[in-house]
């Protein structure tokens, strides 16, 4: 392996080719975060040696990373929204995608952001969508819920690390522990990948916990569950929304509109693919 930054961009690149779709950005996270130095520090300083305790602990990672360990699982930690969150193999790893949630959640409620708005994050893993909107809107009170305990102590710490005083965090199975409470909007990415999806082997989902990824029902039994039972604790008016599967999206819009939701619509990502559901409760 070389020694100096730029030869070791150019090799790491080549050897992450054949296990990532980013082989490039891979090497430059994994340089930058042995040498806790920014990617704009790795280009400005190229000729830069590392010492021979780098070079070990970089051969460590590179060897997780080419048996096709996630990026996120190696550094402890990714990106969402403008936040660094913490990232462990007890919750899914945030991915830009769901960022579309944040921004339609805002869209929905541009009219009311210096209002006390009460929302209500399902699934919370590491906090990501919770975090984001409390961070963007002080005045809102975000609840995130999860019914694994390791995850709501990880989106707890993260919470307090970025010092976000307008998020709280609860362990629950979906609605199980949140009796006699209503909120302005749900927002939820749960499990929605069928058992017999061939992407469960692929990438990094392979390292990342199944309970946060599949469900029964073709991907959709969780989905079904929040549908119906959510207007029970939902605001009249009140919005609910969910990420799913690009081809999820007829079957989301059935389910709120037969639960007797309206307004329903969905929203491509980035990539074009029907990625985010919501519809308006106007049951009271």
């Amino acid at each position: 392996m070389p020694s100096s930054v730029g030869d070791l961009l150019n090799d790491l690149t080549q050897q992450f080719a054949g296990v990532s779709d980013s082989p490039r950005l891979d090497a430059e996270v994994l340089l930058g975060f042995v040498l806790a130095q920014t990617k704009t520090w790795l280009y400005t300083w190229p000729e830069r040696e590392l010492c021979e305790s780098q070079l070990v602990s970089l051969q460590a990672l590179v060897a997780r990373r080419l048996q096709g360990e996630p990026i996120a699982h190696l550094t402890g930690q990714r990106d969402f929204w403008s936040l660094e969150l913490e990232v462990t193999p007890d919750t899914l790893i945030p991915r830009p995608e769901t960022e579309l949630l944040v921004e339609i959640v805002l869209a929905l409620l541009s009219d009311r952001q210096a209002e006390k708005m009460s929302l209500l994050d399902m699934g919370t893993g590491t906090g990501a969508i919770a975090l984001a909107l409390a961070s963007e809107r002080p005045a809102w009170q975000i609840d995130g819920v999860d019914r694994i305990a390791a995850a709501v102590e990880l989106a707890e710490r993260n919470r307090r690390r970025l010092n976000i005083p307008n998020a709280t965090f609860l362990q629950s199975d979906w609605f199980s522990c949140l009796r006699n409470r209503r909120f302005h909007l749900i927002v939820s990415n749960p499990p929605y990948i069928d058992c017999e999806d061939v992407h469960l082997n692929q990438g990094d989902v392979r390292f990342e916990p199944r309970s946060a990824l599949v469900a029964d029902e073709q991907g959709l039994a969780d989905i079904q569950h929040i549908v119906r039972e959510a207007p029970g604790y939902l605001l009249a008016q009140g919005w609910l929304l969910f990420e799913h599967g690009y081809r999820q999206g007829d079957a989301v819009r059935r389910l709120l509109i037969e639960r007797g939701f309206s307004h329903v619509e969905t929203r491509c990502d980035l990539a074009g693919l029907e990625r985010a559901t919501f519809g308006c409760w106007t049951g009271g």
